[in-house]
C-alpha cells in the first residue's frame, strides 16, 4: 500500500476552449456560465471533477481501490449498503450501541473502495439518516471555481437540419431550426488544494492517488470530447509543493506569482499564444518549491 502523502500542495490549473461550451448553465438555457457583473466566464468545481471522475473510471474500470462514487445510474444509498454488508449487518439501527468503532469502520471502507471519496469527500446520506457522523468525509482535494482571464462573448449560433422528427412536419417543412451556444476562445484559471493533514486524518489519500490526480487534470478533456463542448484543453498545471503536512506559505501568495496576460492588440485572444503565463519563482518561501507541467 503507498504511503500517505506528507506534503501540502496548492495548484493552479489553465485551460481553454475553442467554439464550444465549457459549462451550461441549466438556468440560462445551458448558456456559457458568466459572471454577470464583470462578464468573466466561469466554470464550477462540480464540473471539474466530474471530468477527473470519468477519466480515473475509464482508466482504471472500476479496479479494486479506484471505483468512483457519484456516477451515473448507480443510486448512492446502493454504494453506501457495501459498507453495511461489509460489518455484516443489514440495519443501521442501534448499530453505534453494538459497535463504537462503526462510524470509523464504515468510513475507512468507503475511503478505500472509492477513488472520489478518498480525495474528495463525500456526503453519504444513508449514513447521515442513521445518525452515524461518518456520513460526512472531508476530502483532501479541493478545487475552486474557474474563471475566465478576460471577459467572454457568448455567442448563440443557429443550425439547421434535414432530418424531421414527425412525419407531419415531413409534409409541411424540409428542414428543422436549432440553436447552440458557444465562446469563441477563452482561456480560464482554476486553483485547488491538498491537505496532507485530512489525508493523514481522515481518507487515506496517498502518493499513488496524487499521480493519478495530476494524470486526470492532465487529460480529463481528452475523453470528454462532444460537439458542444468543441475544442478544451488542459494548457498548463502549475503546482506548489510544501515541505510540510500544513504548509510553508499561505496559498493566496503562491498563487499572486502566476501572472496570465494577454499580449498586447486590441484584437480578442483566439489561441493560447495570445497570452503570457509567466511564474515568479525567485525568492520563494522556505520549504516551497514550483514545478510547472505543460
Amino acid at each position: 500500500m503507498a504511503e500517505v502523502i506528507r506534503n501540502r500542495y496548492d495548484f493552479i490549473m489553465l485551460f481553454d476552449v475553442t467554439n464550444g461550451n465549457p459549462n451550461g448553465d441549466p438556468d440560462a438555457g445551458n448558456m456559457p456560465r458568466i459572471d454577470q457583473e464583470t462578464g468573466h466566464g466561469l466554470v464550477t468545481d462540480v464540473c471539474l471533477k466530474r471530468k477527473i471522475r470519468n477519466y480515473v473510471e475509464a482508466l482504471k474500470e472500476d479496479s479494486s481501490g479506484y471505483r468512483i462514487y457519484i456516477k451515473e445510474n448507480v443510486p448512492l444509498a446502493q454504494s453506501d449498503q457495501e459498507a453495511l454488508k461489509y460489518l455484516g449487518v443489514s440495519n443501521m439501527k442501534d448499530l453505534k450501541k453494538k459497535d463504537p468503532d462503526a462510524e470509523m469502520k464504515i468510513r475507512d471502507f468507503m475511503c478505500q473502495n472509492f477513488f472520489d471519496i478518498r480525495t474528495f469527500g463525500a456526503v453519504m446520506t444513508t449514513f447521515t439518516k442513521g445518525k452515524l457522523n461518518c456520513g460526512q468525509v472531508r476530502g483532501p482535494v479541493q478545487i475552486g471555481f474557474a474563471r475566465s482571464i478576460d471577459p467572454i462573448m457568448p455567442q448563440e449560433v443557429t443550425i439547421t437540419r434535414t432530418a424531421i422528427t414527425t412525419v407531419e412536419d415531413a409534409a409541411k417543412k424540409n428542414t428543422e431550426m436549432g440553436r447552440k451556444h458557444i465562446v469563441p476562445y477563452a482561456l480560464y484559471r482554476a486553483e485547488g488544494y491538498i491537505s496532507a493533514n485530512l489525508a493523514r486524518k481522515v481518507t487515506g489519500f496517498n502518493e499513488e492517488d496524487l499521480a493519478l490526480l495530476w494524470k486526470s487534470i492532465f487529460n480529463m478533456f481528452e475523453l470528454d470530447r462532444s460537439a458542444a463542448r468543441g475544442n478544451m484543453a488542459m494548457r498548463e498545471l502549475i503546482v506548489f509543493r510544501h515541505e510540510s503536512e500544513l504548509g510553508n506559505a499561505p496559498a493566496y501568495r503562491l498563487f499572486e506569482r502566476v501572472k496570465v496576460q494577454k499580449k498586447t492588440g486590441e484584437q480578442p485572444a483566439r489561441q493560447y499564444a495570445d497570452y503570457d503565463v509567466s511564474v515568479n519563482t525567485e525568492g520563494l518561501p522556505n520549504g516551497v518549491t514550483c514545478e510547472r507541467i505543460s
